[in-house]
């Protein structure tokens, strides 16, 4: 058995989440596999979704006269569609998954739910982590639980030229990506890159703490060794133009950009937030700091500037651990096997 037909509810607007989400979707195309989308109106990957599928926007979870009848249109082309699964990409757009009981009706999770009051429908829960899981059975949820993670982007990594961002080429630099609000951390890693004199940053992405952070960045020094760049559609590139990668966050159930170094080819330091602290080995594939610790932030850069074979360790095996557990071809095929058992009846 496998399945042909595949309708997405996605309705997040621009993140690690929705990056993911368009890689998966290009992954199910590439196996043959007919899909739809529904998402909100406006957002700027719209056109790259409609490459593997029609797509309907709509603001389908307000709950006013116009979005229920948008609701009650959505849920009639869900029918019509027929599919053999539907995949609800956090927990609110799981109450619009109709009861079609020959469908694998799946909700996708990479941060914590309130509640469960829109899960009437599910079949499953997938979870890109343990913790994710947990806390689904913290809150009351009693039916089947998977984890099922992400894979980085595929496409070729290119290090940006430094000279790009009037970056000197013979300096330690150091990368931050994400966006900029306070379970980030960014302003751990700025604080963490003022202890280390001689080292640069760069801040890759955006968002409603930029202002705090700039300022930061001013109270501390750091105006000409630090590059805010932006967001940006290749996160890979700019890390790989890197000497260090950090993930700096005080929460994150997976951390995508935890993967996106990996694949960058550049060692890895990460605090123990959930998600890496589950993904990571310290000393093996990434060093490991507590949250919030600027301070061991800085002591693992330096000890990553310090060690050229330490850096190589954490690259190779950085590369080792992406291709063993988060790979596209075992992400796409854990995804099939669930639908799969789904509609065979075996979970």
């Amino acid at each position: 058995m496998s399945i042909d037909r595949l309708f997405h509810l996605q309705f997040g607007r621009d993140g690690g989440t929705e990056r993911f989400f368009l890689r998966l979707a290009q992954a199910f195309h590439e196996e043959g596999i007919t899909q739809e989308f529904a998402i909100r109106p406006g957002n700027e990957w719209r056109d790259q979704l409609a490459a593997f599928g029609s797509v309907q926007e709509g603001h389908f979870l307000r709950r006013t006269p116009t979005g229920l009848l948008q609701a009650a249109r959505l849920g009639g082309q869900i029918r019509r569609f027929a599919p053999d699964a539907i995949l609800a990409w956090r927990a609110p757009a799981a109450r619009l998954i109709p009861n079609l009981p020959k469908a694998a009706k799946v909700l996708r999770l990479g941060d914590y739910p309130r509640h469960t009051r829109h899960f009437t429908h599910l079949d499953c829960i997938v979870g890109n982590t343990p913790p994710v899981l947990r806390h689904c059975r913290k809150i009351g949820w009693e039916g089947p639980l998977e984890i099922i993670s992400n894979f980085p982007t595929q496409n070729p990594i290119t290090p940006v030229a430094r000279a790009r961002f009037d970056t000197p080429e013979e300096v330690f630099l150091i990368c931050g990506a994400g966006r900029f609000f306070r379970t980030k951390g960014m302003d751990s890693l700025i604080r963490a890159a003022a202890l280390c004199p001689d080292a640069w940053l760069w801040l890759v992405g955006d968002g409603e703490d930029r202002p705090m952070l700039e300022a930061l960045v001013d109270e501390l020094g750091l105006r000409a060794r630090t590059r805010f760049v932006g967001w940006v559609d290749r996160t890979t590139d700019y890390i790989a133009a890197a000497d260090v990668f950090c993930v700096p966050s005080r929460e994150e159930p997976l951390g995508n950009v935890l993967l996106e170094g990996w694949a960058s080819g550049v060692p890895v330091v990460t605090t123990r937030s959930e998600g890496p602290d589950w993904a990571a080995t310290d000393g093996k594939d990434a060093l490991k700091t507590e949250i919030d610790d600027a301070a061991g932030i800085a002591q693992a850069i330096q000890r990553i500037a310090d060690a050229p074979e330490l850096a190589a360790q954490l690259v190779a095996e950085g590369k080792a651990t992406l291709t063993r557990e988060f790979s596209k071809d075992r992400i796409v095929s854990k995804y099939l096997t669930l639908f799969d058992a789904i509609r065979a009846g075996q979970l």
